[in-house]
């Protein structure tokens, strides 16, 4: 009762504030601009006749990935230009070899300017599946080993790719065909990934609707953020299970890191330096996590999963005090669109958590990714 109170008094104190962010946000969302908010991954650079897009490279910090040079259909073709590759807009033949970049299509309203996509088995969108079994749109198989046929046959004006490394991102540069790394899962802030559907939107000349979509995001997310960054409790959490050999535990710089933190929760492996994920023996999972209040992991499976189960496929899991005193969440990827959703829209996982963490904040809430484990 007392947390229900103080929280409820932090929420009127920040009441005001809220009301001039949504202000200040509301001015942003109109005056955006070329402004660059959380994202570290590319730039833009607005011109009369032109916008200059670059993509950063992740890998090799003192290179610029790749630059285009956006110039709408509607418009003349400038007689000077700076280099880079040369994109009439908006795009109306594309192949996605993310799931991501088809939520942002998804969103922006283009789908239909989507002739090709890897992987469509991954992708819960309604429309996409509807077109892949009417035919409308190729399934281009792997996105590490697509169908260069299947490709070349649809003739599209890009390819949105997903690299892992410098070399992946360069891997199709044998076709004529113009590639767009889609790089938003190298940002290691929440409200970074949702970002980049500004820079997908150019591509389509969704501009106006791609700042919309997102200053809704940071509205959403920040007022949340705003009313844990004051709970006086945060309970310790830590993540994942046990893959082989190794538990790969996100890291300390990781974007789920600062989820946690921002849901106020205090995550056991904060104190790392990385932004992936970091192996670790179970030895030391145990010795650092035996004790935290809350375990959070995700999986992929027809059955959601159990305390039994759990216990069946790894027995010393039930070493956990999480697992003692039934405080573990999943979260079944087979059963929501978690991998789509989440890069968009980080304020909805946002309130997972802070449901999870801090109930009585969210005294009707009902989750929508992370559930309790059942019983049995």
């Amino acid at each position: 009762m007392k947390n229900f109170i103080f929280l409820l008094i932090c929420f009127l104190l920040f009441s005001c504030h809220n009301r001039q962010e949504k202000m200040d946000l509301a001015a942003a969302n109109a005056e955006a601009g070329d402004s660059i908010y959380y994202a570290q991954g590319f730039r833009i650079e607005t011109h009369a006749d032109y916008t200059l897009v670059q993509i950063k490279n992740p890998w090799n910090k003192q290179k610029i990935l790749q630059t285009y040079t956006l110039v709408p259909k509607s418009k003349k073709l400038p007689d000077t230009l700076p280099e880079g590759v040369l994109l009439r807009t908006p795009l109306e033949k594309t192949v996605a070899f993310s799931s991501v970049v088809c939520g942002m299509l998804n969103e922006l309203q283009v789908l239909p300017a989507l002739a090709g996509i890897a992987e469509p088995e991954y992708v819960p969108i309604p429309e996409i599946q509807e077109r892949c079994a009417g035919g409308t749109l190729q399934n281009i198989g792997r996105a590490s080993q697509p169908n260069i046929e299947k490709l070349m046959l649809i003739e599209p004006d890009a390819l949105f790719t997903n690299p892992v490394n410098e070399e992946g991102a360069g891997a199709l540069g044998k076709l004529a065909v113009s590639t767009i790394p889609c790089l938003e899962w190298q940002e290691t802030h929440p409200l970074g990934q949702a970002e980049w559907i500004r820079l997908i939107g150019l591509f389509f000349n969704k501009k106006a609707l791609a700042d919309s979509l997102f200053f809704v995001t940071v509205q959403s997310y920040n007022e949340w953020k705003d009313r844990m960054d004051i709970v006086a409790y945060r309970p310790t959490v830590f993540m994942e299970k046990k893959y082989g050999d190794f538990w790969y535990m996100p890291g300390g710089k990781s974007y789920f890191a600062y989820m946690l933190e921002d849901a106020g929760a205090n995550y056991v492996f904060k104190d790392n330096t990385s932004t992936g994920s970091v192996p670790f023996a179970f030895e030391t999972i145990l010795d650092r996590a035996g004790k935290a209040d809350f375990w959070l992991f995700k999986y992929y499976d027809k059955q959601d999963a159990s305390y039994l189960q759990l216990e069946k496929e790894f027995s010393n899991y039930a070493l956990f005090d999480a697992y003692k005193k039934h405080k573990v969440y999943g979260c079944n990827t087979m059963k929501n669109a978690y991998y789509i959703e989440i890069p968009l829209h980080p304020d909805w996982l946002l309130k997972d958590l802070i449901f999870i963490f801090h109930p009585e904040a969210l005294p009707e809430y009902s989750p929508k990714y992370y559930h309790s484990l059942l019983f049995r």
